[in-house]
């Protein structure tokens, strides 16, 4: 990133954190995916909140990034099993921000499966969650009872951009990763498994291409909306693998399970949007299947009579290319940073919320006067 671009940058968050500047500044955990043009936004947290620790996704982490971001905050090892257990995820917690009023900024539902332990047992309080996706939207919907705020951006306008262009990514990735094995995407029927925005984006860029797209999702009304925009519905799930030369997951739960490997057609790709413990149940794969590096982002999935492809070891695909949506991603990181503010007015219920209306508005008229030059 060029120097006026960087200056830009911080000048659009100083405005935005002064926008939204809270009732008072709780201590914070980010987990973010730590990319090149992510420290500005970590500096936005920082002025809002606290910030006890960034926590990195594991597989979209900028060498570069996180060393300008250790310098000034701890930058701790993220995983699904950190949180799974409330024992351990209590202990980090008090470890980092002990007897004081915390805030979740969470990307893909990682605290859900211990949020209601860390709510009644934490030394300090709980503030709440800000929840950037769809796959974490689901994890704290899917809780009994939620203790606290959370506030889902998962869903908002300001992120229709940001689904599109990463469908541009995943679509532009799978195809680099294809052609450097000296394959392409025209002849090999795909399959998009989850029809929701992402999905749908991949698969209307892959039409666009003139490949033959086939949807499979399990909710009636995504495959309506699918049929309506021309798409083949898959009926049946085994038949629809086994006809794909090319399986795209957007579900951001789990798409494939390792029954379902055994049906991909010899030779098909499999790419991903998300990592492969939300998106593929790898661990379940049969042990009579070897795995082969053949090329540089892809392994040969091989047992007797039957072989497949995955790209990036079944990790987001696009990660491989930068995963950059331009400038639109900072309309939701943005959003987030609003959120901030929500959690600290104690005026919210226990529930999922939504960023008011008229603060979106704010951040996309900020936004325009900055990058709509």
């Amino acid at each position: 990133m060029e120097t006026f671009e960087r200056a830009r940058l911080d000048a659009y968050f100083a405005r935005i954190a002064a926008q939204f500047t809270p009732a008072e500044q709780t201590a914070s955990f980010l987990v973010t995916h730590l990319l090149p043009e992510r420290p500005a936004f970590v500096r936005a947290v920082a002025t809002m909140t606290r910030l006890a620790a960034v926590l990195p996704k594991p597989k979209s982490v900028s060498a570069a990034a996180r060393r300008e971001i250790e310098q000034a905050h701890p930058v701790d090892t993220l995983s699904r099993e950190q949180f799974t257990d409330a024992d351990p995820a209590l202990d980090y917690l008090e470890s980092r921000a002990a007897g004081e009023t915390v805030s979740l900024l969470d990307v893909g539902g990682y605290f859900a499966p211990s949020l209601p332990d860390l709510h009644s047992r934490f030394t300090g309080r709980l503030a709440g969650v800000v929840e950037d996706t769809e796959n974490g939207h689901r994890r704290y919907e899917n809780l009994n009872k939620l203790p606290c705020p959370v506030i889902s951006v998962a869903r908002s306008p300001l992120k229709d951009p940001e689904d599109y262009l990463v469908g541009q990514s995943v679509v532009f990735s799978t195809e680099a990763v294809m052609r450097d094995r000296g394959d392409i995407l025209h002849g090999r029927p795909a399959l998009v498994i989850g029809f929701g925005k992402l999905g749908a984006s991949i698969a209307r860029l892959l039409h666009a291409k003139g490949v033959q797209v086939t949807v499979f999702d399990i909710d009636p009304v995504r495959r309506t909306q699918a049929l309506s925009q021309g798409f083949t519905v898959a009926r049946d799930r085994e038949a629809a693998l086994t006809g794909a030369g090319l399986v795209l997951c957007a579900t951001g739960a789990v798409s494939l399970r390792c029954e379902d490997f055994s049906h991909l057609r010899n030779g098909a790709y499999v790419a991903t949007v998300t990592s492969s413990e939300d998106e593929l149940d790898l661990a379940g794969l049969p042990d009579v299947y070897t795995r082969t590096q053949v090329g540089d982002h892809v392994t040969r999935y091989q047992t007797t009579g039957h072989y497949f492809y995955l790209a990036n070891g079944g990790n987001a695909v696009n990660f491989l290319h930068g995963a950059s949506v331009g400038p639109f991603i900072f309309l939701v990181q943005a959003e987030i940073l609003a959120a901030i503010r929500m959690l600290t007015r104690d005026d919210l219920t226990p529930g999922i919320h939504e960023v008011p209306a008229p603060d979106r508005e704010a951040i996309a008229a900020t936004w325009l006067s900055y990058f709509n030059r």
